[in-house]
This record gives structure tokens, sequence and C-alpha cells, in this order.
């Protein structure tokens, strides 16, 4: 990846309602425009985005959204209110970014959920992307979400178990990340604390080829996260009708882009990376053998920056 850099610029945008998202520019300001997607939902970015842009040729766009990173109110705060934290509004946030820095087009890249709100960008506002480069691919699928929460039992047994219980519903088929979200947001402090630390466990659990993720370590973030992500999985991405966005991805049309998927993450049990490629008519799928979820390995690593480095001298 290359070397750490700081922005150049950085502010914070109003969004209505008291609420407001963080943004910063790195790079080079005259270079090609780059927006960079968290995961999550409610990860947030952090200084590694920066490094995925030969900083000579991209100005790179990073923004936290709401409500997690250093946007503000923060999801942490029990008392934070989420029901503005919408997909239509994220799709909202990202286009009076777009215009308040005075951008035309932008490559967009995310992985995970930032995939699926880079899609859905994509699909909404074809004219105002250049590419797309999407890893750790989802499609807000309902089938996605049920594998993680339930399809992947079998090989976490344990892990598994320990994650049903702290649902605090013994209901048999019990949509857990509905039953997570009642508990994330009730009046107990520390039954909120034991679902978002059980919440995150089975995160990092279904991610076995990294140690555990330093990022959960911090108890603010861990309510925050897992407030968001049940949010968005017990409400259907709010993107409507089921699987919308791979029915809509002959919208894309046009855009060229590249996706980047480790045969070992686990995700690739919903068929998401292929059923993509196939309904986009401009993408190509890059597997990479070794490769997981996370960026880490150098398969991974390698593919991303040959996307990027390659459509830096794409207009």
């Amino acid at each position: 990846m290359y070397p750490p850099l700081n922005p150049y610029d950085q502010g914070r945008l109003h969004v209505g309602g008291g609420e407001y998202v963080y943004w910063e520019q790195c790079g080079n300001p005259a270079g090609k425009p780059a927006l960079v997607l968290h995961g999550g939902p409610g990860s947030g970015c952090g200084p590694g985005h920066r490094r995925w842009f030969d900083p000579r040729r991209y100005r790179v766009v990073l923004m936290d959204q709401r409500n997690c990173g250093r946007s503000t109110p923060h999801a942490g705060d029990p008392d934070t209110d989420l029901s503005a934290n919408t997909t239509p509004n994220l799709l909202a946030d990202l286009e009076l970014l777009r215009t308040t820095l005075g951008i035309e087009r932008w490559l967009v890249f995310g992985g995970s959920w930032g995939s699926v709100l880079g899609l859905a960008y994509a699909q909404a506002f074809p004219e105002r992307v250049s590419e797309l480069v999407l890893f750790a691919v989802a499609t807000g699928r309902q089938e996605e979400v049920d594998l993680l929460v339930r399809g992947l039992r079998p090989l976490f047994p344990e892990a598994w178990a320990a994650f049903r219980e702290a649902a605090g519903d013994p209901s048999e088929g019990v949509d857990l990340p509905t039953a997570y979200a009642r508990r994330l947001n009730s009046g107990s402090a520390e039954d909120r604390a034991a679902a978002a630390s059980a919440w995150c466990a089975w995160e990092d659990a279904i991610v076995p080829t990294t140690g555990p993720s330093e990022r959960y370590r911090d108890p603010r973030f861990r309510l925050g996260f897992a407030r968001i992500v049940t949010h968005y999985w017990s409400r259907g991405h709010f993107l409507g009708e089921d699987g919308v966005l791979l029915a809509g991805a002959g919208r894309l049309a046009g855009i060229p882009g590249v996706i980047v998927q480790g045969r070992l993450d686990f995700g690739n049990l919903a068929g998401s990376p292929w059923l993509l490629d196939h309904a986009w008519p401009d993408g190509r799928l890059v597997m990479v053998d070794e490769g997981a979820h996370e960026t880490a390995t150098p398969g991974m690593t390698g593919a991303l920056l040959a996307a990027l480095d390659g459509f830096a001298e794409i207009g």
C-alpha cells in the first residue's frame, strides 16, 4: 500500500436534523476524484483507507457515515436516535458532499457494507460514478444476512451458541438482528454493553483468518457499531424489495469496475460475487485464492492496488 498521508482538507457537513458527517480529502487536489465507502455499516473510516490510492494521481474523499466515526451524534451514545440513518439518507449525504466539494464524477471504492452502499449509489446516480472497485462483496440481500447470523452455525458451533443465547429472545426462529436491536436499545446500560460485546464477538468469530479486531476493545465503538448494524440488518438495509441491487445491476452498464473477492470469505457462500459479476455488464471479477473477508493478504492487497492504479489513468 502507499505510505501514510494526512488530509489536506477536512470538515463536518450538516445533513439535517442536527446531524453532521465528518469528511476529509487526501492526496492531490488536482487528481482523479475517488470516494471511499467504509463497511459495517458503522465502522467509520481510518488512516489505512487513504493508503489504497496513489497520492500523486488521486484526490481521495473519505466520509464517516451517519452516527459513526467522527460524525455526530454518535451511535455509541444510547440516546442517539438512529431513525434518520437510512440508505436513502446516506445516498443523499453522498450527493450533498459531492456537490459541496465541487466534484463532477468520482470513482467509488467500498467493501462489505461499503459495496452495498456503492452499488446503491451507482444505480441511483450512474452519471456521477466513473468506476466502481468493490471487495468482500455484499448486495444487501436477506440471504446474505441469514447466512451470517444463522448459516455459519455449523462452522462455528460454540461461538454461535453464545451468540444465539445473548440475543435475549428464546423464541424458535427469532430474527436475531431484531432481537439484538431490542437489547442494544434497552434501558439497561449493562444489557446494552453485554449485547454489543456478544455481537462483536460473533463478528470476530466468522472472520477466523485474522486475530481479534482491535476496534472491538472500545466499548463506545462496540455499542455504536452493533446498534447501526442491527438497525440496518433488521430492516432490509432500507433497500425496499429484497434483491433490488442485483436486479438493478443492468443500470451499471457503462460503468467499468472490478470485484476483488477472497475465496475464503464466508460471504461467498451466498454467491454474491458471481451473481453480481454476471449481472453487471462492465464489471470484472478477480478471485483471490488465499483471500478472506479482510484485505491483509498479499493477493487481496495486490489485486485492489492494481485495479485502482489502472483506473488512475482513465479520465
